[in-house]
């Protein structure tokens, strides 16, 4: 019972770390990526549908992105939704090619997406702590209802304390590693 508690536990934790490396893949750095674009979506025949499925999306250089739309017709629904997607890019289009070079970030524009990276980096360690306090809470009532005994009790909290410092760690390097991107130029 102590052990399935503690297996769920330490999985939502790692789910909390791969949420919040997924968040910081949307925050731009000043280098052309991908999945920079995976959150946009187009207007596929009445359908919205991620930009990765109507298109291919690749790195023609550093700062500059390229998407093929599959369909002739879909070029301007591509670069119209890329245009309004909030991201802050100005694509272009050469025939069937949409080019979107990636404007440098300014000193000030870098704080504030550090500020935005320690925010998601903050609320992952919120998640990964109240993951730790639901344990805890069964694990008294586990105690409560008799079904283990103190010592159990506590090496368990122990456990899931361990579990929390190992995985608030990750969030912090995580964070680092992002922070630490965004502030190269």
């Amino acid at each position: 019972m102590i052990d399935d508690i503690l297996s769920d536990a330490e999985t939502r934790m790692g789910k909390s770390v791969d949420s919040l490396r997924n968040e910081l893949t949307k925050i731009r750095t000043g280098r052309a990526h991908p999945s920079l674009l995976d959150q946009i979506v187009v207007d596929y025949y009445g359908t919205d549908t991620p930009i990765n499925q109507v298109a291919n999306v690749t790195v023609e250089d550093s700062r500059t992105l390229a998407v093929a739309p599959w369909e002739k017709q879909m070029v301007a629904v591509v670069e119209k939704a890329i245009l309004n997607s909030g991201l802050g890019l100005n694509p272009s289009t050469a025939g069937n090619l949409i080019r979107i070079p990636m404007p440098p970030l300014t000193e000030e524009r870098r704080r504030e997406l550090v500020k935005v990276v320690k925010n998601e980096g903050e609320n992952a360690k919120i998640a990964i702590r109240n993951i730790r306090r639901d344990a805890n809470s069964d694990f008294k009532e586990l105690l409560k209802e008799k079904e283990i005994s103190e010592d159990e009790s506590r090496q368990a909290e122990d456990t899931i304390q361990k579990y929390t410092d190992k995985y608030v760690k990750s969030v912090d390097e995580v964070i680092a590693v992002k922070e630490k991107e965004l502030m190269e130029i």
